[in-house]
This record gives structure tokens, C-alpha cells and sequence, in this order.
């Protein structure tokens, strides 16, 4: 179950996002999300009812999209506008693939770009261009759906979907405790553009540098990492993309079948032995 608060203005919009964002941690595991139910909070006295219309209309519209089932959900009244979904989905228990398990010498595969949590707060400030919210829109309302089907036909090892911790937080969960850790090349990670501007301007949400302090003890950041790249990578997410650790042989495959499904992924770095627990970012 996942639900929020608006990340863009526009109603409708914001219910396919959250409703991508929510089928996520079940394409995240190689599943198949089936049903759903609505989880709302909405302001009744102090907003319009147009808009819960917008929004559960969007949401309804996403799930059709992704062939999943609404059936029911739970209003209350709140004075913030929130929406999400309670998601159920299958999957064989022997092909579920965990955020743990990667194996040395995997490398590490990114299939959306970093910088909607930036971009979003600077829509809360209105000061986001246009192209910016429709750059982060379309991003955040399209699914997993095509990662997780050729993540689990390259059989990877292990995978996770970038959301609120950023990506190096949720990469953190990936080694804590393991005998591996990974090499990140700040470099190869895909941006939002209008996000580097943004935060070179000191843009910023809040919950990026609640990120930092709970996982920066486990990152070693080299000095060569650009600056506007050392906030982005702890920037969280909504409805981010796939992390996923698959074997050095069957990467260029995996990348070239999500290229051609459309999705905008790259190989942002790869396993290691030499510092077990812990991450660096060159």
C-alpha cells in the first residue's frame, strides 16, 4: 500500500501518478498486480469535489492501462488531499525476485532518470517550467511493467524500485549487512536536466537531506562526483524507475530490450567485494 500528497497540480495527472507509483513495489518483485483498492484522504469542506473526481478518474484510467481490477476502497476526511492504492498481485513464489542477492561482478541497471523530487518541490514554489512538469509527468505515470518483464527474463539477481530514499538510499537497503557493495558512476546516472539547474539554484526537498543523514554513513562520495550530482542522488523519488543487478553477460541484452520497449534505461555501475556494506559514487 502507498499514498501521498499531490506531487503535480494537475488532478487527474496525479491520479495515474500515484497509482504508478503504487503498482511499482509489485513490478519491483517480478510480479503481476491484479486488484486494487482506494486509499483517499480528501478535504471536503475546503475543496472542490471536481477534483477527487479528476483524481480517482485518473487513477481509474491507470488502472485499466495497467489490466488491474478496482475493487472498493476507504474515504475519510482529512485537511490534506492524499490518494494511493492498497495493490495485490501474484507471483510464483520461486521467481520472486528480492532487493537483496546480488552477486559480484552484476551490473547495476537504472531505467528511469533521478530529479522528480526536485523538480516537484519547485512546482510547490511555482517555479518548475512547463517542459519540466511534463518531462517528470510523463516519467512518473509510466509503469514498470516493461522493466520488470525483462528483468526477470535476464534473470537478475536482485532489484529494487527508487522512491522515497533516493537512489542511493534504496541502494543502501540493497547491501546492508551483505557481503557486496556497489560502485556508482555519478556520471552514467540518468538526470532530469531542468533538475541540475533547479538544485544548482538550492532547490531542494526536504526529505533529500533526511535521506543523507540516515544512509550517508554507508556512501563514500569521491571528490570528482559534480555537486549538483551529490544532491540528486539522494533526491527522492515518486513512481522512480527499476534498480536492477543482473550478470555482466546478460546486461547488454537487457539494456537493448528495455531501449526497445521505450524504456530510458542505462547501466549505472556494478557489484563489488572491495567494500562489503557500503557504496561509492565516483
Amino acid at each position: 500500500m502507498d499514498f501521498f500528497t499531490p506531487i503535480v497540480d494537475d488532478p487527474y495527472d496525479f491520479g495515474r501518478i500515484a497509482v504508478a507509483n503504487s503498482l511499482s513495489d509489485v513490478y519491483a518483485m517480478g510480479g503481476t498486480p491484479l486488484t486494487a483498492m482506494n486509499v483517499v484522504c480528501f478535504p471536503k469542506d475546503s475543496m472542490d469535489i471536481e477534483v477527487l473526481r479528476d483524481v480517482l478518474r485518473g487513477g481509474l484510467d491507470a488502472m485499466h492501462q495497467a489490466s488491474v481490477i478496482l475493487v472498493g476502497g476507504h474515504t475519510v476526511d482529512d485537511p490534506e488531499l492524499k490518494y494511493g492504492l492498497s495493490v495485490t498481485g501474484t507471483i510464483h513464489p520461486d521467481e520472486v525476485v528480492h532487493n537483496h542477492g546480488a552477486l559480484p561482478g552484476d551490473k547495476l541497471v537504472l531505467t528511469k532518470p533521478i530529479g522528480t523530487g526536485i523538480i516537484g518541490t519547485a512546482i510547490k514554489q511555482g517555479t518548475a517550467g512547463a517542459d519540466a512538469i511534463r518531462m517528470i509527468t510523463d516519467s512518473m505515470t509510466a509503469f514498470n511493467d516493461a522493466a520488470s518483464r525483462e528483468m526477470k527474463q535476464a534473470g537478475a539477481h536482485a532489484c529494487t524500485d527508487i522512491t522515497g530514499f533516493g537512489l542511493l538510499g534504496h541502494a543502501a537497503e540493497m547491501v546492508a549487512g551483505g557481503d557486496i557493495g556497489y560502485l556508482i558512476r555519478a556520471a552514467a546516472v540518468p538526470v532530469f536536466q531542468p533538475a541540475v539547474a533547479l538544485v544548482e539554484k538550492g532547490v531542494a526537498p526536504g526529505g533529500l537531506g533526511r535521506n543523507r543523514d540516515y544512509r550517508g554513513d554507508m556512501v563514500v562520495m569521491e571528490p570528482t562526483v559534480a555537486a549538483p550530482m551529490r544532491e540528486l542522488l539522494w533526491d527522492p523519488q515518486t513512481s522512480g524507475g527499476l534498480l536492477a543487478a543482473v550478470s555482466a553477460d546478460k546486461v547488454e541484452g537487457f539494456v537493448a530490450a528495455l531501449h526497445r520497449a521505450g524504456v530510458r534505461a542505462a547501466v549505472i555501475g556494478e557489484v563489488t567485494t572491495e567494500h562489503p556494506g557500503r557504496i561509492r559514487v565516483e
